[in-house]
């Protein structure tokens, strides 16, 4: 019996071991990739990196009404006034529109061009299903090298590791702060997006969808 109690006790410790192992090395990545892209976030107020290709806005939800969710329209409020104060002359809106009656990129675009900006410099990526197939599909798609990424700020040290990894030159600039509820949860979930993404950036598969080239131009 004694030795039927030791043996779970030696199991229960190498469970906690592990455990432990895993959050280190998970916080560790996460660490590691914020650290590393630091450098690379801009604020608006910042002087535009030279010859940029587009100012790619990341998706991020719609309501069932087709208006953008409160995150979503900050990045969109975000990239436009970078497009006005001529960072760049394009803006690649990506996201998800895998249903007939969920298309994020329309309410974005619609939403660039009540605030401004001519339909014809607004272009859309329908398969933007992950930041990973934006960025992907930005480059193999799209054609784009050098991009300035607008986001959450919790989100764009994941963005640019990724960008790098595939290749691009690519800076972020986040969307202005707000003070939604259950950011700590998002922050945390982060966190896990992250060490996929750390995998992700070395297997490099190919994006749910590809397609044929349709330059920025």
């Amino acid at each position: 019996m004694t030795g039927t109690k030791g043996r779970v006790r030696r199991v229960i410790l190498l469970l906690l071991c592990l455990a432990v192992l895993a959050a280190v090395l998970a916080l560790g990545i996460s660490f590691y990739m914020t650290a590393s892209t630091r450098d690379r976030i801009l604020s608006q107020e910042d002087t535009s990196p030279e010859s940029l290709d587009c100012i790619l806005v990341l998706g991020c939800g719609i309501r069932p009404d087709g208006s953008p969710t409160p995150m979503l329209a900050s990045r969109i409020s975000r990239a436009v006034e970078l497009y006005q104060a001529g960072w760049a002359d394009k803006l690649l809106m990506s996201g998800d529109n895998s249903r007939e009656d969920y298309n994020e990129v329309g309410t974005m675009k619609a939403e660039a061009i009540a605030q401004g900006v001519p339909q014809e410099d607004i272009v859309t990526d329908h398969a933007g299903f992950s930041t990973y197939d934006s960025l992907y599909r930005a480059r193999d798609i799209f054609g784009a090298e050098r991009v300035v990424i607008v986001t959450q700020a919790y989100h764009l040290s994941r963005a640019l590791y990724l960008a790098e990894a595939l290749g691009l030159e690519a800076w972020g600039v986040a969307a202005a702060p707000r003070n939604d509820a259950g950011q700590i949860g998002r922050d945390v979930r982060e966190i896990l997006a992250r060490d996929k993404a750390f995998l992700w950036a070395i297997l490099q598969p190919e994006p749910k969808f590809l397609g044929d080239p349709v330059p920025l131009t």
